[in-house]
């Protein structure tokens, strides 16, 4: 399996850290790029943001159109739903992202997952499930994809692991009662989440950007 291409930037010199961030479906690596400097984070904490690109493939629920998206999403009766194979492979292609991290020097502990929508989604599943401690998880405007096998396949490495959950009250993509029930799966089986609403759609906010920047300075030091 090829890596896969990313765009990154480092907030320093020698980075100590790393964020590996996902883009959502129909985006690409460069969507999240232009968060760093609006985090403002510590110039101390010099940290590698890795944000890659998802595969092109065609998606059911946008007739079959060849995009970039980490997984197919299918209507089943109005409601969407994930390609199971689809979360395998990327969750194989985010873990080997964390591997490279430490052949350049930064051990998974001082890295967090991102991502948002689709990306947010995958930040979850692959953290949950990666054998060694990360530093944290950052799920934007998502959910828990394959919650029925969570409790299963969860790695004790990362049952204490911070998240960071966030949903837009007026999110029409994906619903925010979705999102809650993701949350509520999650705290059932022992996980410590740290939730925020906002008040805007299938976006991100400047008062989530500002508890962003909280959270991961405290994730990362």
């Amino acid at each position: 399996m090829e890596l896969l291409e990313t765009v990154e930037f480092e907030t320093g010199t020698e980075p100590r850290a790393a964020v590996i961030w996902m883009h959502g479906l129909g985006a690409d690596g460069h969507d999240f790029a232009p968060i760093v400097p609006e985090l403002a984070l510590p110039a101390a904490l010099s940290i590698r943001f890795v944000f890659p690109h998802a595969p092109m493939r065609p998606v059911t629920i946008n007739r079959g159109w060849v995009m970039r998206a980490w997984y197919d999403v299918y209507d089943d009766g109005g409601e969407r739903r994930e390609d199971v194979t689809g979360v395998r492979d990327s969750q194989a292609s985010i873990t080997r992202l964390l591997e490279r991290e430490r052949t350049r020097g930064i051990a998974a502990g001082r890295i967090v997952l991102a991502g948002f929508s689709q990306g947010g989604a995958m930040a979850l599943h692959t953290g949950l499930r990666h054998g060694e401690r990360v530093a944290g998880i950052m799920a934007l405007s998502c959910f828990l994809p394959q919650p029925a096998t969570v409790a299963v396949e969860a790695s004790p490495a990362n049952r204490d692991v911070p998240i960071f959950m966030a949903h837009g009250t007026d999110d029409a993509v994906i619903p925010l009662a979705r999102a809650r029930e993701s949350r509520d799966a999650l705290t059932r089986i022992g996980y410590a989440v740290e939730w925020h609403e906002y008040r805007m759609a299938h976006a991100v906010s400047p008062e989530e950007i500002r508890d962003l920047r909280a959270w991961l300075a405290r994730a990362l030091t």
